[in-house]
């Protein structure tokens, strides 16, 4: 297993383009890492990439062996897949991606559950509200809220999530309640934004009376972090666009109110991502279909928080 221990720790500095990224990655030290590309090298009597200090760079050899490289690792992964469904003894590690609240409310609380089930499969969930690539960061599943970029992926739909704009009752007392989308204009209302490297959706989308219009909404807070802009709206500092799950606790218990309920946000696509070769791995359908199971029935029946 080293020499094909090599070639996976090749390929994952190739796609990193970093000793320690893929250090991290793979959770091993960058000791290691930088044994098992020298070991490579002294097997194949070349050098892989070229190292300075700064940078890291493949040789043409290493350009070369990466094709290679990356058909022996999906040769041994569909092989051990054939084993597995023979056996169904799912086993091996499992890389996960979610949204932040989609996965601290949805996603983990139903791992231990899928783990007992399947005691030799290790998860890994990564959380960001970033856009993530499957390719370049292992990942073999993402969960994701919105419409994917990449047509390369496939796709499986969960639910069109309901969306709900919402401010504290200091805030409306401060600055009253807006009615619609026109009023969070005209009257300069405070909007909370989710904004991170790389989105392309800077405007609310609301629903009027002519169809989904879009706000171009003004406001002095952003952050990357949905949860942290859930905790500015409950600290009154302004108005926020959310998952109804994610704040149905904060409605039902007043500390949100809902605002400009004539024009209610356009419901967003909660699905999951992955490649055609990810999908034929039995614990990634596995993982799939235990959540979706799990998670539709709360996903869809919170619609209605008030």
């Amino acid at each position: 297993m080293s020499y094909l221990d090599n070639i996976r720790t090749f390929v994952r500095v190739y796609e990193l383009g970093s000793m320690s990224a893929a250090a991290r990655d793979l959770r091993i030290s960058p000791a290691v890492t930088s044994a098992r590309i020298s070991q490579l090298e002294g097997h194949l009597s070349v050098r892989l990439f070229q190292r300075t200090t700064r940078s890291l760079t493949p040789t043409e050899q290493g350009r070369a062996f990466y094709g290679g490289a990356c058909e022996i690792l999906e040769s041994v992964a569909n092989a051990e897949t054939q084993v597995v469904n023979i056996t169904e003894n799912p086993k091996g590690a499992l890389y996960v991606a979610a949204p932040l609240g989609v996965g601290r409310r949805l996603i983990a609380p139903h791992v231990p559950d899928f783990l007992a089930l399947y005691p030799e499969i290790t998860l890994r969930l990564r959380l960001t509200d970033r856009k993530v690539d499957l390719t370049t960061e292992g990942l073999d599943l993402a969960f994701f809220l919105g419409e994917p970029e990449d047509s390369n992926l496939r796709i499986r739909k969960i639910a069109d999530v309901q969306r709900i704009l919402c401010a504290a009752p200091a805030y409306i007392a401060r600055r009253g309640t807006p009615a619609s989308g026109d009023d969070l204009i005209a009257d300069r209302h405070e909007c909370l934004n989710l904004r991170f490297p790389g989105a392309s959706e800077f405007q609310w989308r609301l629903m009027t009376q002519e169809g989904p219009k879009k706000f171009r909404v003004q406001g002095r807070y952003e952050s990357d972090d949905g949860d942290v802009l859930t905790d500015w709206a409950l600290s009154g500092n302004g108005i926020a666009m959310k998952p109804v799950f994610e704040v149905a606790e904060h409605i039902k218990a007043g500390r949100l109110v809902p605002v400009a309920t004539k024009t209610p946000p356009v419901p967003i696509q909660m699905a999951c991502l992955f490649t055609h070769r990810r999908r034929q791995d039995p614990k990634t359908r596995l993982f799939m279909d235990f959540v979706i199971d799990r998670i539709s029935a709360v996903v869809r029946g919170n619609q209605d928080p008030r």
